[in-house]
């Protein structure tokens, strides 16, 4: 059956209705609800009312309910030492998020498919046209849907070098079943905040002489604004490397969107918590490092103010099998789960 022919009709009035409307303006006032302080004595009853209603687990969050503040606090809280594990391989790459497989698959010719009938260009997605883009043809994609009830903060599914960013301002098209089966080339055409790493086979570890994530901070070597110009970043360190894109895609009401593996960058943007969906920045935004950022496997990366989708791109590596069974479409992941095989 034809993916559009399945979506129901009260969905499709619906995508019809928001793809008209001023989707950034109404994702930053939902973005400013959500941070309103909540006074202390209430906090307990409003998040726990909240958890209830869409299904959160609150039994696996770091603090007490009425450690958050406020409603985007809680979204992006973190999870207990010791709820999620790890492979023991450190080599293998592992689910950067909780939430549900979507389309899974090889990158071939250049595409990454979204749904049934519906395809991407890899370097649409990415932002740019370049040489390195052809280092991901034959690779392969994983698309994970968050939903409100997920954990919120992406973690880095693999350990490597983090050699440029890229914000690609864009639409908040809903990400849910109905939209990613009904809207073409929905993922590059949301606002986005891409990382491409390098990794050398096996994850760094933040160990002594190594900078990580949470570590000293890179140098920047230059930053850019707009144009489809090529986004390389510094050459990897000596060795043979395989490239990995992680890329948050914001949603109608998730237009925020954090880069946690380089805090610099928000206070060199005059952002708050936010790289993403703020007024005025309405052309791409490229930040390369003169010393790439390390981090390794694990370690936090990034973080959505509400819930989205995430894709990963993973170029070829003959060390790596297929994708694990668990990787398939509708299933439910979680953080840390392997990727392949």
């Amino acid at each position: 059956m034809d993916s559009q022919n399945s979506i129901p009709l009260r969905w499709k009035l619906i995508l019809g209705l928001v793809t008209r409307l001023p989707q950034g303006l109404i994702s930053r006032f939902t973005g400013s609800l959500a941070a309103i302080p909540i006074p202390g004595p209430f906090r307990r009853l409003v998040l726990g009312a909240f958890a209830r209603a869409v299904g959160i687990d609150v039994a696996e969050a770091e603090k007490p309910l009425g450690a958050y503040p406020s409603v985007s606090h809680f979204f992006t809280r973190r999870l207990r030492a010791g709820v999620r594990s790890w492979p023991s391989d450190p080599t293998m790459p592992a689910s950067p998020v909780d939430g549900r497989v979507g389309a899974v698959g090889r990158i071939r010719n250049g595409e990454a498919i979204q749904a049934k009938g519906i395809s991407y260009q890899v370097a649409e997605l990415l932002g740019f046209e370049s040489p390195r883009v052809s280092r991901l043809e034959g690779g392969t994609f994983v698309t994970l849907y968050l939903s409100p009830r997920d954990y919120h903060r992406i973690h880095a599914p693999v350990g490597g070098e983090v050699t440029w960013g890229r914000i690609l301002p864009g639409a908040l098209f809903p990400v849910n079943a109905p939209a990613v089966a009904s809207i073409p080339r929905l993922f590059p055409r949301n606002e986005r905040l891409v990382a491409w790493l390098e990794t050398m086979g096996s994850s760094p570890e933040s160990a002594a002489g190594s900078e990580s994530a949470a570590g000293p901070e890179s140098a920047v070597g230059s930053e850019s604004v707009g144009g489809p110009e090529p986004v390389d970043g510094p050459e990897p360190v000596a060795g043979p490397s395989v490239p990995v894109a992680v890329v948050a895609v914001g949603a109608f009401n998730v237009g925020g969107i954090s880069a946690l593996y380089d805090p610099a960058w928000h206070r060199d943007e005059g952002a708050g918590r936010s790289l993403t969906n703020r007024p005025g920045k309405q052309r791409p935004r490229t930040r390369r490092y003169e010393s790439p950022k390390r981090v390794a496997r694990g370690d936090e990366f990034m973080a959505f103010h509400l819930g989205s989708t995430v894709v990963l791109l993973f170029g070829p590596d003959d060390s790596r099998g297929d994708l694990d069974p668990g990787v398939r479409p509708g299933e439910t992941i979680r953080l840390g789960a392997p990727l392949f095989r």
